[in-house]
C-alpha cells in the first residue's frame, strides 16, 4: 500500500523526519468527505511514488497530532516537508487542487 497510516507514536518518524515531502491528511472514518478525498491520496501516492510520501492520519487515534497541528475539521490535509507546515487545506479538495500544492512544494 502506498498509503502510510500514522497515529502518534509513529508521526515524528513518518511525518515529522521523512526524507521526502509528505501529504498528511487528517480524517476521521465517521467523515463522509474525508472518505471522497482517500482514492484520490491513493493515486497521488501512486503517481508521485518516490518523491513524496501520503500518510493517513486518524483524529481519533491521533489527537496529540491533530491538536498540535490545530486540526479543527475533517479532512485536513497538510504538506509537510523537513518538519515544517508548508500548506494546509480543510475540507474535501480536488486532485488537481492537491497536485498543485505538492507541485509548489517539489518546485522550492
Amino acid at each position: 500500500m502506498a498509503v502510510v497510516n500514522v497515529d502518534d507514536k509513529n508521526f515524528q518518524e513518518e511525518v515529522l523526519k521523512s526524507k521526502l515531502p509528505v501529504v498528511a491528511d487528517f480524517w476521521a472514518q465517521w467523515c463522509a468527505p474525508c472518505k471522497r478525498v482517500a482514492p484520490i491520496l491513493e493515486e497521488i501516492a501512486n503517481e508521485y511514488k518516490g518523491k513524496i510520501k501520503v500518510a493517513k492520519i486518524d483524529v481519533d487515534q491521533a489527537n496529540a497530532s491533530a491538536s498540535r497541528y490545530g486540526v479543527m475539521s475533517v479532512p485536513t490535509i497538510m504538506i509537510f516537508d523537513k518538519g515544517k507546515v508548508l500548506s494546509q487545506s480543510a475540507g474535501a479538495i480536488s486532485k488537481n487542487e492537491i497536485k498543485s500544492k505538492i507541485a509548489d512544494v517539489l518546485s522550492m
